[in-house]
């Protein structure tokens, strides 16, 4: 049966509450995820909560309850808690009605089978845990093989990160790697390195885009290095009509799976 917590003062909702700091993510090897249809999501891909606060209101919900039986199943701990615990959980004045505390999980590049998709995301010293997390829905709503993270990229289990993710964290393959350790694995098989550069005249409408595309967006305010843009197959960039000189990382790279993608709908269409 779950159990009932109603005090701010209880170790376990401390314990839970840390995990909004990384270096408690790290140590407890778990991060923090909210809201029902992330949960749901989650579990449609077999990952189930190690532990699963949820609003005494929303009990009897049916997808509260297919939850907790899964939770308790899986050998994990089920709590029927407050919405003032929640809102203590997620950090937010309006809490969801769950908060799961998942364990930490990425696959290795070994595992990866590159001919699953056409299309590859990768970031390189990404930043901002909005961005990525909005990359990892664009790699979910074009069906990529999965987002690969190089270098000193910021916490893809943030609170930040996975809520801006909307749930494609559970849906989209996610691993870290060294550039060191990525270039090697990508050369040992097909894979086109295609990089956003403003030092190329390549449009990106135009430029001979080869399966599997795999695409590498840079820092979000210093691009990418010089000498990763020359292990890059090919460069390309977007034409700015206005004053600025680029657009948002999160964006480019959205704008340029879509155009990625069509190109590769096309030639599979000829």
């Amino acid at each position: 049966m779950p159990r009932i917590i109603t005090a701010f003062s209880n170790p376990l909702v401390k314990r839970i509450q840390a995990l909004r700091d990384k270096r408690h993510r790290r140590e407890e090897g778990m991060f923090l995820a909210e809201g029902l249809r992330i949960l749901t999501e989650a579990r449609e891909t077999g990952r189930i909560p190690q532990f699963l606060f949820y609003a005494e209101a929303s009990a009897r919900h049916p997808l509260v309850t297919v939850l907790v039986k899964d939770v308790e199943a899986a050998g994990g701990e089920a709590i029927e808690t407050t919405e003032a615990i929640l809102s203590k959980l997620s950090g937010k004045d309006n809490p969801q009605s769950v908060v799961g505390a998942f364990p930490v999980f990425d696959a290795e590049l070994s595992s990866l089978d590159r001919s699953a998709s056409t299309i590859w995301l990768v970031a390189e010293r990404l930043r901002d845990p909005g961005n990525l997390g909005t990359i990892l829905r664009t790699g979910d709503a074009v069906g990529a093989g999965g987002l690969i993270l190089i270098g000193d990229c910021v916490d893809p289990f943030s609170t930040e990160a996975v809520r801006a993710s909307m749930g494609a964290l559970f849906t989209v393959p996610l691993i870290r790697a060294s550039w060191d350790s990525f270039l090697p694995w990508l050369r040992s098989g097909p894979g086109q390195l295609v990089g956003l550069s403003l030092r190329t005249d390549n449009n990106y409408r135009t430029a001979p885009y080869a399966a599997p595309t795999f695409l590498l967006t840079g820092n979000e305010a210093q691009g990418l290095p010089a000498e990763i843009e020359a292990e890059c197959d090919l460069l390309v960039k977007m034409p700015m009509l206005g004053k600025a000189d680029s657009l948002n990382a999160a964006v480019a790279t959205a704008v340029m799976a879509y155009e990625v993608l069509a190109h590769h709908s096309l030639a599979g269409s000829n």
